[in-house]
């Protein structure tokens, strides 16, 4: 299946079927964004990032929330 098929085929959903897939999709999206975070945490590709934002409140350039 091609995207385009794809496309096609979302294009084509009743509104029940499209409320459906969104909720289906939103799931599946969250599921493989947080297997993408862990993974990034896991090899170290956050690191910089999470220095960078130590550095800044200890500088005094955050607040707590």
């Amino acid at each position: 299946m091609t995207l385009s098929d794809l496309e096609n085929a979302v294009v084509g959903l009743s509104p029940d079927e499209l409320q459906r897939f969104r909720a289906w999709f939103i799931q599946f999206d969250t599921v493989v964004w947080d297997r993408q975070i862990e993974s990034d945490l896991q090899t170290g590709k956050l690191d910089a990032l999470a220095d960078a934002a130590l550095k800044s409140h200890q500088e005094g350039k955050s607040q707590e929330l």
